[in-house]
């Protein structure tokens, strides 16, 4: 932005493109796909490219405008951190979408968190459900279920395709319960199974959502007209890799996958 306004007849209008985290490593993925040798050992948080072409990263760029416009940015790496962390914070705000978090542990050894958009707007009682039980608010059911993921596990694991978990009263895959009852009705279907990373309620036949859940690990399109997807991952790439890296026998994992501790997060 600086040297557009230094140089404004010389440098097009820039476009700046932010992503969250687990946006962005999808991204970077696919670019290393696209771009190969160019791309492999890229680790930087930044990309840029100039009439279509890549120049690298954030050093990259600013070695290219010394060289073309003898421009030196002296402003410290802090700044810009900084500068990125309001960003962010101001952008989950900004979105009035919720954001649940899960902290995981794999054979009772801590791996990280997942962080969840919920698409409030679209799927309010799926959602509020999901929010509810990561809470814990709910408290109990009627026959004495705690209503709160917290201490449950993933149950099951089909490799390539998703992870689910959510079986609150045993954890074997086959119970579970809603905060509104046993189960709830089907809410929308407008949200699509188009990418890795959709957070969607898992069932056992129309209208029968209770409170076991899933996240897709690639595009699932077929499951569009079958599951209500009601949010995405937003952060927590390494966390859900590993995961989807644990052992199975007939798609059950062979170490306990646990959620230590959940809950509504506030940026």
């Amino acid at each position: 932005m600086e040297l557009k306004r230094i140089y404004p007849s010389e440098i097009s209008e820039p476009v700046i493109r932010p992503l969250l985290e687990f946006a962005w490593d999808m991204f970077l993925s696919q670019k290393k796909k696209e771009l190969k040798g160019d791309m492999w050992g890229f680790s930087s948080h930044v990309v840029c490219f100039i009439n279509g072409q890549l120049i690298g990263d954030e050093e990259d760029f600013l070695k290219w405008a010394e060289d073309i416009f003898g421009y030196v940015d002296f402003r410290p790496k802090a700044l810009y951190d900084a500068i990125a962390e309001d960003f962010y914070s101001n952008y989950l705000k900004g979105s009035q979408h919720t954001f649940v978090y899960m902290d995981i542990s794999i054979d009772q050894k801590p791996i990280g968190r997942l962080l969840f958009e919920l698409f409030t707007d679209v799927c309010p009682k799926t959602c509020r459900n999901f929010e509810e039980l990561c809470t814990g608010e709910a408290g109990f059911s009627p026959t004495e279920i705690r209503l709160c993921y917290q201490g449950s596990i993933f149950h099951r694991l089909v490799k390539d395709t998703w992870i689910q978990g959510g079986d609150i009263f045993k954890g074997r895959g086959d119970g579970g319960v809603s905060i509104y009852g046993k189960t709830f009705e089907d809410e929308t279907f407008a949200i699509s199974h188009c990418k890795r990373g959709i957070l969607g309620m898992a069932n056992k036949g129309r209208h029968t959502n209770g409170s076991q859940f899933y996240i897709t690990l690639q595009p699932t399109l077929w499951m569009n007209t079958k599951f209500v997807a009601f949010g995405q991952l937003v952060a927590g790439t390494e966390v859900l890799e590993e995961l989807e890296s644990v052992s199975t026998y007939n798609e059950r994992p062979t170490v306990e996958c646990k959620i230590t501790d959940c809950g509504r997060y506030s940026p």
